[in-house]
């Protein structure tokens, strides 16, 4: 029963080493794939026939999701 969760995990690693350990160590250091450096070294790394990368807005705080200032009397 474990063995069956895993073996999808088994199939990608088996199919794409390269790339499944890649995004394996990202995960394990926490890098964000959308900030720099990575990103800069990503776009580098891309194929000129790929797709572009969706682009990050930094303007996504502006919507009033980002922090607030209060007052405390």
């Amino acid at each position: 029963m474990f063995l069956d969760e895993l073996s999808p995990l088994f199939q990608e690693l088996v199919s794409k080493p390269v790339a499944f350990m890649g995004g394996f160590a990202s995960g394990l250091l926490r890098l964000n794939l959308a900030e720099e450096p990575v990103k800069s070294w990503l776009n580098q790394k891309r194929d000129p026939g790929d797709p572009p990368p969706p682009s990050s807005n930094d303007d996504h705080h502006s919507n009033g999701s980002g922090p607030q200032s209060i007052t405390i009397e």
